[in-house]
């Protein structure tokens, strides 16, 4: 299962199936969950712990010490959950002790090619990543976010769940959960129900979610004031969590 070329930590904790193809090298305090499968030409640093299936295509690079010039060598960590697919050329980084000291990622990931995660981030369950995506440092993308091809993420910033970003938008501030931004700068341009339909959201909670969104975007209130008219509107677990990402913005939410 472990290619000939391969090199591959005697401290390196692989279950029994794991596949690495040609030439790969996996160091130390490396952990790959089962039925992963390595790729030719991956280099997998540690501290970085994969979770179960587990697909890396080649030349990947995975829990590379982090471009942060503060970085001093300290053991920080790379973790990922199962089924997490990670295509050609994609570097993940680990963490930073400035911050948490732990890149995190969910499971059922897609990271296109070409993909970079840089320290500190985290990612949720499900999202999609396309070509040559790029998050900076300390970024967080809720559950089921999607990313558009070249689109660059400045650090800190939060992405919401079920929001999507058209390919090439540069994103510098917090963008709310279950809206489509795109452009340069981002601006928003509407719910993405369409992806919330796909998902199984009922009309009840699109409609909500829509007339939410008109709230903060539309009606010319303040966030304070759309946000109080929406909690009297609708008592739904899906509009308290659109407030909740607005509330909890720190740079500002795109508008």
């Amino acid at each position: 299962m472990i290619h000939p070329t391969a090199l591959v930590d005697p401290s390196a904790s692989l279950a029994e199936d794991v596949e690495v193809g040609p030439f790969c090298v996996i160091g130390p305090d490396v952990t790959v969950g089962p039925g992963s499968v390595i790729g030719p030409h991956v280099v997998i640093k540690g501290p970085t712990v994969l979770g179960a299936r587990t697909r890396i295509f080649q030349f990947a690079s995975v829990g590379e010490n982090c471009q942060d010039k503060k970085y001093a060598g300290e053991p920080t960590r790379l973790v990922l959950g199962d089924d997490n697919v990670i295509r050609e050329g994609v570097t993940l980084h680990r963490g930073t002790v400035q911050d948490r000291g732990e890149t995190t990622i969910g499971s059922r990931n897609l990271f296109m090619a070409y993909v970079h995660v840089g320290h500190d981030c985290v990612i949720g369950d499900d999202c999609i990543l396309a070509n040559q995506v790029t998050l900076a440092g300390h970024v967080h993308l809720g559950h089921f976010a999607i990313l558009g091809g070249l689109s660059a993420v400045h650090q800190f910033c939060h992405f919401g769940e079920h929001a999507m970003a058209g390919g090439g938008s540069i994103i510098t501030k917090d963008t709310p959960a279950f809206i489509m931004i795109n452009g340069n700068p981002a601006q928003a341009h509407g719910l993405n129900a369409v992806g919330l339909k796909r998902r199984g959201f009922d009309r009840e909670t699109i409609k909500a979610l829509t007339d939410s969104y008109k709230l903060i975007y539309r009606q010319g209130l303040t966030v304070d004031q759309a946000l109080a008219t929406m909690r009297q509107r609708y008592d739904l677990d899906a509009v308290e969590r659109f407030a909740a990402s607005i509330e909890c913005s720190t740079r500002g939410i795109i508008r």
